[in-house]
Parts: C-alpha cells; sequence; structure tokens
C-alpha cells in the first residue's frame, strides 16, 4: 500500500491513498472508527452535552407547552411536533456543526497533514470521521424517540422507509456542508462562533422551536436553506396517518441539491495543510526592537 507523499500544503483533495483490498479496507475503516469512538466517549463533557442538549431543549420545551396543539397540523400535541423536529435537529448538530468545528481543529492543528505522511489512508481517516458522526446521530435518534414515548406517549411512526430516507439524506446533505464550511472557516479560533451563529440562527428560522405554517413569508425564506427542509421531511414521515403521504420529495430534492453544492466546494477548496493567517508573511515580535541597517531575515 503505498502513501501519499504530498505535504497537502495546496488546496487539492488528495482523495486517498493505496489501493482496495476489499475486507481488509472494512476491517481498517471499522478500527479506525473504534478509535473515533474512544475519542469521543473519553471526553464525558463533551459527549454529554453533545447528546444531551436536544434531549434538554426537548423536555423543557415539552413541558412549558403543557397540552399546546397545532390545529393545522392535525390538532396534534406540539409535543408529537418536537419529537421529529429535535430528532432532525440532533443529526444536523452532529453532521454539521460538531464535524465542521472537529475538521477545523484537526487542520489547523496540523492532524490532517499528518495523516498525509502516515500509512493510513487519507480516505480511511476520513470515512471514520463520517460513520462516526453517523453513529452518534443514530444514539441521539434512539433517545429522543424513547424519551417521546416513554415520557410524553408519543407514538412511534409507521412510515418506517419515509423516515429513514429523510435521516440519511439529511445526514448525507449536512455532512457535506459541514465539509464545505470547514473550508471556508479561517482558524480553529473562529469555527465554534462562526458555526454556531450561523446554524442557531437558521434553526430559529426554519422552525424548530415553533411549527410554521408553510406558505407563511418566514417559511418561504426559510426554504432557501436545507434546515427547513430536514425539519419538514422529518417530521412529515413521522408525523403521516392514514392517506397522508409520508414522503417529502421536495424537501428531499432540495436537500440533494445542497450535498451537491456542498461537494463541489469541499473538492475545490479542501487543504489538508493549516490555514494560518501570518503564513507566507514577514513577521517581527513588536516587542523586538529593530536594529537600524539590519537585515530582517525571511
Amino acid at each position: 500500500m503505498s502513501t501519499a507523499s504530498g505535504t497537502g500544503t495546496g488546496t487539492g483533495t488528495g482523495a486517498g491513498t493505496g489501493n482496495v483490498r476489499g475486507l481488509d479496507d472494512i476491517r481498517l475503516v471499522a478500527r479506525q472508527v473504534r478509535y473515533e469512538q474512544l475519542g469521543f466517549w473519553l471526553n464525558p463533557v463533551a459527549a454529554v452535552f453533545t447528546i444531551g442538549f436536544s434531549v434538554v431543549f426537548l423536555i423543557l420545551l415539552s413541558s412549558t407547552t403543557g397540552g399546546a396543539r397545532i390545529p393545522y397540523l392535525g390538532n396534534i400535541r406540539i409535543v408529537e411536533y418536537y419529537v421529529p423536529a429535535f430528532t432532525a435537529y440532533g443529526i444536523m448538530s452532529v453532521c454539521f456543526n460538531n464535524l465542521t468545528v472537529s475538521i477545523v481543529v484537526r487542520r489547523e492543528m496540523g492532524l490532517l497533514k499528518r495523516v498525509r505522511l502516515s500509512p493510513l489512508p487519507t480516505w480511511v481517516m476520513l470515512s471514520a470521521i463520517f460513520v462516526n458522526a453517523v453513529i452518534i446521530s443514530l444514539i441521539q435518534v434512539v433517545v429522543l424517540f424513547l424519551i417521546g414515548r416513554i415520557g410524553y406517549q408519543v407514538a412511534l411512526p409507521t412510515h418506517v422507509a419515509a423516515l429513514l430516507v429523510a435521516l440519511v439524506v439529511g445526514a448525507i446533505c449536512f455532512t457535506s456542508i459541514g465539509v464545505a464550511t470547514s473550508t471556508l472557516v479561517p482558524n480553529q479560533e473562529a469555527a465554534a462562533p462562526v458555526v454556531s451563529i450561523v446554524f442557531f440562527i437558521l434553526l430559529f428560522l426554519s422552525g424548530l422551536y415553533y411549527p410554521i405554517k408553510n406558505g407563511s413569508g418566514l417559511a418561504q425564506f426559510a426554504a432557501y436553506f436545507p434546515v427547513r427542509h430536514m425539519i419538514t421531511a422529518t417530521v412529515t414521515a413521522f408525523l403521516a396517518k392514514g392517506r397522508s403521504s409520508p414522503w417529502s420529495w421536495d424537501d428531499i430534492r432540495v436537500m440533494a441539491y445542497w450535498t451537491a453544492g456542498g461537494i463541489f466546494v469541499s473538492l475545490r477548496r479542501w487543504s489538508w495543510a493549516p490555514r494560518r493567517s501570518d503564513r507566507g508573511r514577514k513577521w517581527s515580535s513588536p516587542l523586538r526592537p529593530r536594529v537600524p541597517g539590519a537585515r530582517s531575515r525571511s
């Protein structure tokens, strides 16, 4: 198996190294996923907040709204809306928010560049990162469904296939957007603030904390962004009963468009090397006085 010889100083994609070896590659990915999972659970505070954030919001909002109902959604209880909505949020949070910050931190610490010089194929590492995000998302989905069923007597969805398609397409969509966004963030200090602010504003406008009636001005504005479509597709598949269709093909199509855009930006802008703002510039310490006539060293 050959290793990458480049140091990754450019913006090439460097898709991977080595030849495909069938089961050996699957074992290698599985082993790397295990390391990613160990790294995740060895930080219990971050793990609890990652998985528990959506759970806390579900419990708080469901407790404060009491027995409120939504007339234009079949007069369902609002907690029946919150369970699928926060399921969508959990997947978006892990695949977009957490993934973006993680990639930026690894890039700026030089971890991505080191992988290019190691025997580990780069595609194996990236696959393990993405699979790890999916595993964490699935854990959140199961926890939210259990809380909804046991704590609030919310019926489990009957159209499982439609719900799985919505969740899988959403996970792929926000993973691609997360990778693309990581290429736009200049440094690790800016990663968490920039990503979190943009993400939570879109969540607020897209109807996570309160249902938005289709056709309203806010719904039409939010429809330009994939957050609204992820929430709508998940809620529709979860709440579909009787003759109502559980498939939100329009929402799935828009998420597919965003997936293609995310992949395009990722391939064009991906970099294995850190993007420090002072790279390539001459630097002199403000605490060190300049000596007249002395030449600065490059």
